[in-house]
């Protein structure tokens, strides 16, 4: 008897003991897609619609909610704890011991199970993606240096302070930012949208860590005569993914939620000053080999985030002083992912700014910004300077938001080539420094020969609702869609010149033309 009790006790110790394991859970279908897809407006915002027409951007099944009876099915098993759901990727991420988490596959509308790689031992040492030092208070010279060294201060005199485009920064938390008078002017203009606290579930990410409000006011603070941020007047969403107090695979699937419903809600650009590479249980750590852009799961998200047309800025990483990985993180290494170095003050590459390239042999970082001795304002207040790609990163973040706010038509990918064609080592890029340093108002100019190529689609609707157009010599038919402000496509075809186009067909509205051949927008009322 004693035997068998000793066996049961043993039993019983080991499974409270074993290792819970993170685990993606894919299902086989999504509810309502067709009937979602014909009625946008019931699963995105005004400006997300306008903002996918805008730029050509297919409304897909990927932008249709999960099936929650299937969620709730999971949650209800024993031994499975859900984390978070994704409707890009038609998943959840549980964790749970491995035979738990397999017996979820006798689910009829589970198609397969992705554990985080539970046979592996990477040996990578955590890296520091937060703040590497913190100094005295700075003079507001040194704050204009981080702006001046990227021609920011061009795209200022123009006006180009972000107004009218919205900035979803992902990050550990953002202490005080509801009551730091650097934060005045940005609550005044009703510059905070909203948030959501991914990790806690709840609305509570005016707290935790400080790094997220750190990163903010490099873009958003402002105190007159000492400070301002690279986008002051822009709109923001403050989205809490990362957990400080732990680091697992969960994490990767919070910023995916948080780009998904950034992507819901219209923003512009996502700031990602975070990057992953180790976590707590050695099993589940990524690799160099994983860093190919398409393996993480945060990477494979920053990649659809780009594909609907939201700019994504990454921090490269704080790993370059190490033996063992110098490298980029994750999601730092995706494609859609414009990835930021760090260079001083004098324009020297840091020492810790992580380098490339990717796994599979591809240019990173793109570009670089001061990230040594940045200025900043602290959740307390503090003008201070900080150093790590966390701080890089904003300031083109911001950058970005500018440059939208000036050429509201031009696609992401345009603006990523602009960037890049400006910097100052675009003609010999490396992997340390990417293109370089980038020249925003050189992108200004850059980006005006696309818009002045807009200038000569001349068109008009006569009174019998025939739509012409001139087209220039170079294009004298072009293919287009034809989209309504619910971001559905209405017609598709090809536009020839002078040949006129019957819209009588059309209920009268506003309606939003789609040059795709020349990456040209054209709004029209009927």
């Amino acid at each position: 008897m004693r035997v068998i009790l000793c066996i049961v006790f043993y039993l019983a110790f080991a499974k409270a003991y074993a290792q819970e394991l993170h685990a993606w859970i894919y299902f086989t279908d999504k509810p309502n897609v067709t009937a979602s897809i014909a009625s946008p407006q019931s699963i995105l915002t005004q400006k997300a619609i306008q903002r996918k027409a805008r730029h050509g951007i297919a409304i897909d099944d990927r932008d249709v909610p999960v099936n929650q009876s299937y969620v709730a099915q999971i949650q209800s098993q024993p031994g499975i704890t859900y984390k978070t759901q994704s409707k890009w990727f038609n998943c959840v991420h549980v964790t749970g011991l491995e035979t738990d988490i397999n017996a979820l596959t006798t689910f009829s509308f589970v198609s397969s199970v992705d554990f985080a790689d539970p046979t592996k031992m990477a040996q990578i040492n955590n890296h520091n993606k937060f703040v590497q030092t913190t100094m005295p208070p700075l003079t507001y010279g040194n704050a204009l240096n981080q702006i001046n060294m990227i021609g920011l201060n061009d795209l200022h005199d123009l006006g180009h302070t972000g107004t009218g485009v919205t900035i979803a920064v992902t990050d550990s938390g953002f202490p005080n930012v509801d009551t730091n008078p650097a934060f005045n002017q940005l609550r005044n203009n009703n510059g905070i949208a909203g948030g959501y606290d991914f990790v806690a579930g709840d609305n509570s990410y005016y707290g935790d860590h400080f790094h997220g409000a750190r990163v903010l006011s490099i873009m958003a603070a402002h105190e007159a005569g000492n400070f301002e941020g690279s986008a002051p007047d822009a709109q923001y969403y403050l989205f809490r993914t990362e957990d400080v107090a732990t680091e697992t695979p969960v994490e990767l699937s919070y910023w995916v939620a948080a780009a998904e419903r950034a992507d819901s809600l219209g923003v512009d650009v996502i700031n990602v000053s975070l990057g992953y590479l180790g976590f707590d249980n050695p099993a589940e750590s990524l690799s160099y080999t994983d860093l190919d852009g398409q393996t993480a799961f945060i990477s494979r998200g920053a990649n659809v985030a780009f594909e609907k047309g939201l700019f994504v800025v990454v921090s490269a990483g704080n790993s370059g002083t190490s033996t063992s990985h110098p490298y980029i993180s994750a999601p730092a290494d995706a494609d859609g992912a414009f990835s930021i170095g760090s260079v001083t003050a004098t324009e020297q590459l840091s020492n810790f700014s992580s380098i490339g390239p990717t796994f599979d042999n591809r240019l990173k970082p793109n570009v670089v910004a001061q990230g040594s001795s940045t200025a900043l304002i602290t959740e307390n207040g503090a003008l201070v300077s900080g150093s790590g790609t966390s701080y890089s990163a904003p300031l083109v973040s911001g950058a970005i938001a500018c440059l939208i706010q000036a050429y509201p038509n031009v696609t992401p990918l345009q603006i990523k080539n602009a960037v890049e064609q400006s910097a100052d080592n675009f003609m010999t890029p490396n992997n340390q420094f990417g293109y370089g340093i980038p020249d925003f108002g050189a992108v200004f100019q850059i980006l005006s020969t696309i818009q002045l190529e807009g200038l000569e689609l001349n068109h008009y609707i006569n009174g019998s609702k025939q739509f012409m157009i001139d087209l220039p010599q170079k294009h004298p038919a072009v293919k287009a869609r034809l989209y309504n402000l619910m971001g559905q496509c209405v017609w598709n075809g090809m536009l020839e010149n002078e040949k006129p186009l019957d819209l009588n067909s059309f209920n009268s509205g506003i309606y939003i033309f789609h040059i795709e051949d020349m990456n040209r927008s054209i709004k029209v009322v009927f």
